[in-house]
């Protein structure tokens, strides 16, 4: 498909819709090279590693635009930058022609300890700055703009002096980066935290946002969990829909991590996407 430059500061394009690439969905793309626009990639999985699974990425980097996403890279911590982490995402992002490449607002582990989750940060002016610094050097090592993630949170810390869209703005700004904007993540951070999903929407600068994520969840009654295994619900659709009329075409992708259905049904709901998009659009 063509790329369509859209109003982000780095004009980088509306790839369209696309899914994440996912181990058990190879056989049936290898097979059949299917109709999508485009594929997001987790970066650890093809990172210091070699054989069929950076065999099958190659294959489709070849047909298809790619961009990595990662979960390790941990702007927030106070732990140097892991610098051969850094190369290898670089090498990696090189290797596929990545569009660009994303993490997550968030710290992953102290002490050289790795705890596997997406942790919450305190969001204030010391945090601001530590951040800022970070995300510099980071972009500097990438030689490309670096797209940060608003995280799922279930608690929020009581230091925090600075709402989350705002922290995420502002670093925006004072780092020079990018935005993906999780729209199932400001849901489910939003009935967790009792804040208001739309008011974060309309907060976030149009101008800084790359990329869209949607996703379904699982409702615990109390609280949200944000596990990635169902179809997106229609209060996520109707913040999707307010942020397109809004900030425009932005490359939209589709998560489906836990009880991964068979492919066409993944790309059925990354597709719906589209007629929401238009309805804004024509609105």
């Amino acid at each position: 498909m063509p790329h369509r430059p859209i109003s982000n500061k780095w004009a980088l394009p509306d790839l369209g819709f696309g899914i994440g690439l996912r181990t058990v969905h190879f056989l049936h793309i290898l097979a059949h090279w299917p109709k999508i626009d485009w594929f997001e990639v987790l970066s650890e999985n093809y990172m210091a590693t070699g054989g069929r699974p950076l065999w099958v990425l190659d294959q489709i980097a070849e047909r298809y635009p790619v961009v990595l996403h990662g979960v390790s890279l941990s702007v927030g911590s106070t732990d140097p930058l892991n610098i051969p982490y850094l190369k290898e995402l670089k090498a990696l992002a090189r290797r596929t022609r990545a569009r660009w490449v994303s993490d997550h607002l968030c710290w992953t582990g102290v002490s050289g300890i790795n705890t596997h989750d997406l942790l919450p940060m305190p969001y204030t002016d010391a945090a601001l700055r530590h951040t800022t610094a970070r995300v510099k050097a980071i972009q500097e090592i990438l030689e490309r703009p670096l797209i940060l993630e608003n995280p799922s949170t279930y608690l929020a810390f009581n230091k925090s002096t600075i709402r989350e869209c705002d922290f995420l703005s502002e670093l925006a700004e004072r780092a020079d980066c990018g935005i993906l904007l999780d729209v199932n993540n400001v849901y489910v951070s939003a009935f967790n935290q009792g804040f208001d999903a739309n008011e974060y929407i309309d907060c976030i600068p149009a101008n800084r946002i790359v990329q869209v994520h949607l996703a379904g969840h699982t409702h615990k009654g109390t609280h949200i969990l944000d596990t990635h295994s169902d179809h997106v619900i229609a209060e996520v659709w109707k913040l999707y829909r307010r942020l397109s009329e809004r900030a425009g075409a932005i490359s939209t992708l589709l998560e489906w991590d836990e009880d991964i259905p068979g492919f066409d049904v993944v790309r059925a709901e990354a597709l719906k996407a589209r007629r929401y998009r238009r309805t804004a659009h024509a609105a």
